[in-house]
């Protein structure tokens, strides 16, 4: 197995671009990236492997959501840096919930394909409000408040935040639950935001959460002060 992985040039390379397809009707059903540890693991287990840039780790392809893809073959194209997998397709391939992830005509803006799958019911809540939120970046402004909010920049986005804070404050002062409830919900979204604005994945402060369940808040706090 090391063979083939040593066969991409890696020098050139960080992460080999990885075009995957229906092995059943050769549909095109999304492209992602895989590292050398991605595609170790892809290769060992036949179940398709990627690196998340967004996440900065590598991911089990329905890891969540239970929609894995099981590799039927690996294909290197003439200058050994691009990736052909076609796959045994569980569910969907587009965090959408559609079957593939190229649904939009390029020059009408037309969408081709049907949601098959709640993307709530796929990734739970904030990632999809995410993945939403990301999307609007490029809607009209004038008819959506997250694409306004985004256009008016860094300043505004956290201007909101910290009035969201304040809200959620008082809320909690007021020892009022649907209000500390509703507050903090308007408060995560606007947080979300701007990790959109960044491009930072919520599952990076999962990672970050997750990191710090091994030691004590105080140590955490002094490894910081330090």
């Amino acid at each position: 197995m090391q063979e083939i992985i040593d066969k991409i040039d890696w020098q050139k390379i960080s992460l080999l671009p990885v075009i995957v397809q229906d092995s059943a009707n050769q549909e095109v059903l999304m492209m992602a990236y895989m590292n050398k540890e991605a595609l170790s693991l892809s290769l060992s287990t036949r179940i398709a492997h990627y690196f998340s840039r967004s996440k900065q780790r590598i991911w089990k392809k329905g890891e969540s959501s239970g929609h894995t893809q099981q590799i039927s073959s690996f294909n290197i194209d003439c200058d050994n840096d691009t990736l052909l997998i076609k796959v045994v397709q569980n569910g969907v391939a587009c965090h959408t919930g559609r079957r593939s992830c190229f649904f939009t005509e390029l020059e009408s803006g037309e969408i081709n394909s049907e949601v098959e799958v709640s993307s709530e019911a796929l990734y739970g809540v904030i990632d999809t409000l995410y993945h939403t939120i990301q999307e609007r970046k490029y809607a009209d402004p004038s008819t959506s408040w997250t694409a306004k909010l985004l256009s008016k920049g860094d300043n505004t986005i956290l201007k909101k935040i910290v009035e969201e804070a304040g809200e959620f404050s008082f809320a909690y002062k007021d020892n009022d639950e649907h209000e500390i409830i509703y507050e903090a919900a308007d408060l995560t979204y606007h947080v979300l935001v701007a990790l959109a604005a960044k491009n930072i994945s919520p599952d990076r402060v999962k990672q970050e959460l997750a990191r710090r369940f091994d030691m004590s808040g105080i140590v955490e706090k002094n490894s910081r002060d330090s």
